[in-house]
């Protein structure tokens, strides 16, 4: 048998153990070698009824009679199933010589079997006499002989009695034994986990991805499960340190860095991420992929200065390099995405920007091959530079390609409806819209037009016929649309009046739609207007980040902070507070250039909202502004 199939079974073996009475009720279904096997209506039925009896009692821990049965199983049928329950009801039952003479028996009929010595010991130890229990394991443990499977026979014999100490030392010998042929090292990371060594644990793996680096997928994957029930970040924090100085300590062995990539990933640490996949892409010469990989994942999760790094690298690299081209359009989207996540960009970097989009599409000519960029671009125009008449003859032109697929002919028609939307040509927006649906019902381009839809009837106040189709899309199959339309949903259901009172919906819509198309004072003032209708309103969440959200927009932080805080203040159990806190933490770390609140708002986040989707954000940049290294 191979090593890898020998490490397979015993991995097996070893996850049953916590739940070793079951293991060895099917371990005691073994028969002699030689034997025929027993078909079902072979079975004694008198054997049978008295293996439920026995386990009957067993668990309801009425051992003077389990053992009884039990005693008359193993005469009959000395399997390990029988032996081992019968041991332990007499052990139960502090019958400690029929125990000792039990284990003398069973040995005789296997002389090389060690676990029988560490079930004396394991008696002795229960008799009270610790020095003859010690003296037996000792025993066990220097006779052990050099052989794998004798090695996890005496190792599992110790951890069924947890003395985990002793399956400890029991691996470490067989490590030394068998001259490190097999490690060992999957089975006592195991024990070291079960033991909180978290420390040993890892020492473990990293013995293991020493002498054979292909398990790095199976480390990870065991590693992910540990750190994901990591309540208090405590063995997170650990694993960073440690990884980080092995990876800087011993930078030529690359699993080291390949998993710290993944790490970093998994925290979406991408600065540190991108460190490690530029490092590896140069020493085992990827020729990009990783980082192209990297770069999409950055800009998905809204890194793009990380995603800008990223594709800078591949473009540097060369023409005669698979990403170079692909590299100079990605990095034009991101530069694109990055300016119009900003609250306020300034005017000169869009019309750089501008300029940039026009040499790239000239660069690559009047096709479909540049049409993602154009779309850009006239979003760019529409929605920053006051040309939305340029951007809409652009788009018009765009749509009517002859050579333009059927899919980004439709996602250039969105972009067209939102640009119409933008200067308020309602009709001809809904209609692409409901165009773009109709053509891709089962898609998700199609879902995306039906929730544009739904949010425009939301926007001038047809808001029954927008909750319908909404309600549909919250089982789209995009899990984004799926939440915004859920998100929009529960607005309009929670401010909705029972005597179909629309007046603060009405207002709050309407300030969504001037929001949009970017007249924020108008917006501003409109919000006020649900304050000078009513006292309260269920809306008055809603409202408060929305105002802090246009005082973002219009560089008022102090303002939007002030917001915010009302926000966390008066509503701390709403569905908004969570992120109403991060934002403020955000405000403060990179506008307000207050890292004392910053900090402090991160820790409330993770101390009252340990539940949040913003946790893991909030634990990154609280550990950077704490100072911690590398990550």
């Amino acid at each position: 048998m191979s090593n890898t199939n020998k490490y397979r079974k015993q991995i097996i073996i070893l996850l049953l153990l916590p739940f070793f009475f079951s293991f060895f009720s099917v371990v005691g279904q073994d028969r002699p070698s030689g034997n025929p096997p027993v078909l079902p209506f072979q079975i004694n039925a008198n054997d049978n009824t008295d293996d439920q009896l026995a386990n009957q009692f067993f668990q309801t821990k009425e051992f003077t009679k389990a053992a009884e049965i039990y005693e008359r199983l193993y005469e009959k049928k000395p399997t390990t199933n029988n032996y081992f329950y019968y041991f332990f009801c007499l052990i139960e039952i502090k019958e400690f010589g029929k125990a000792e003479k039990l284990i003398k028996s069973a040995r005789k009929a296997d002389q090389d079997a060690l676990k029988y010595v560490v079930d004396l010991g394991y008696l002795y130890f229960r008799e009270g006499d610790q020095e003859k229990s010690k003296k037996h394991y000792e025993e066990a443990l220097k006779k052990l002989p050099a052989n794998q499977q004798q090695v996890f026979d005496l190792a599992n014999a110790f951890i069924i009695r947890n003395e985990n100490d002793y399956a400890i030392r029991t691996y470490l010998k067989g490590r030394q034994l068998l001259n490190n042929s097999y490690t060992f090292s999957f089975e006592l990371a195991a024990i070291y986990e079960r033991m909180g060594d978290f420390t040993g644990m890892l020492g473990e793996y990293f013995i293991l991805l020493e002498s054979n680096k292909t398990y790095l997928q199976t480390v990870e994957d065991r590693l992910q499960n540990t750190l994901a029930n990591d309540v208090d970040g405590s063995r997170n924090e650990m694993f960073r340190k440690y990884l980080l100085e092995k990876a800087q300590k011993e930078p030529d062995k690359s699993w080291y860095s390949e998993m710290l990539w993944w790490y970093s990933v998994q925290e979406k640490d991408f600065g540190m991420a991108l460190i490690q996949a530029k490092s590896l892409d140069r020493r085992l010469k990827e020729d990009g992929n990783r980082v192209s990989q990297l770069a999409q994942l950055c800009t998905s999760n809204q890194d793009y200065a990380s995603a800008i790094e990223a594709y800078k690298y591949l473009i540097a690299k060369g023409k005669d390099f698979p990403f170079y081209y692909n590299s100079r359009s990605e990095l034009l989207k991101t530069l694109f995405l990055q300016a119009v996540s900003q609250h306020d960009p300034a005017r000169k970097d869009l019309i750089e920007l501008e300029k940039e989009f026009e040499m790239e599409i000239n660069a690559i000519g009047e096709n479909a091959n540049s049409a993602s960029l154009k779309k850009n671009l006239a979003h760019l125009d529409a929605f920053y530079l006051g040309k939305s008449e340029q951007a809409i003859s652009l788009l018009t032109r765009l749509c009517e390609m002859n050579n333009l697929d059927a899919k980004t002919q439709a996602e250039c028609k969105l972009e067209l409806a939102d640009i119409l939307l933008f200067t308020n040509d309602v009709w001809e927006a809904t209609l692409l819209y409901q165009q773009v649906y109709k053509d891709f019902k089962n898609d998700a381009i199609g879902e995306l037009a039906k929730f544009k839809n739904a949010k425009l009837s939301y926007y001038i106040g047809e808001f029954k016929w927008a909750q319908t189709q909404l309600d549909i899309l919250k089982a789209a199959t995009s899990r984004l649309i799926a939440n915004d339309a859920m998100a929009l949903s529960l607005v309009i259901s929670e401010n909705f009046d029972t005597d179909s009172n629309t007046v603060a919906l009405g207002f709050y819509s309407r300030a969504d739609l001037l929001e949009y198309r970017n007249e924020d004072e108008l917006a501003f003032k409109t919000l006020d207007s649900i304050s000078s209708f009513f006292n309260y309103h269920t809306i008055f969440d809603e409202m408060l980040l929305m105002k802090a959200n246009i005082r973002i927009k219009q560089g008022r932080y102090s303002d939007a902070d002030t917001l915010l805080g009302e926000l966390v203040t008066k509503y701390p159990e709403d569905v908004l507070a969570d992120l109403a806190l991060i934002t403020r933490a955000r405000l403060n770390e990179t506008s307000l250039k207050n890292t004392t609140a910053a900090m402090a708002f991160y820790e409330e986040l993770l101390t009252k909202y340990p539940g949040s989707i913003y946790t893991i954000e909030a634990r990154k940049r609280f550990r950077s502004l704490r100072g911690d290294k590398g990550f």
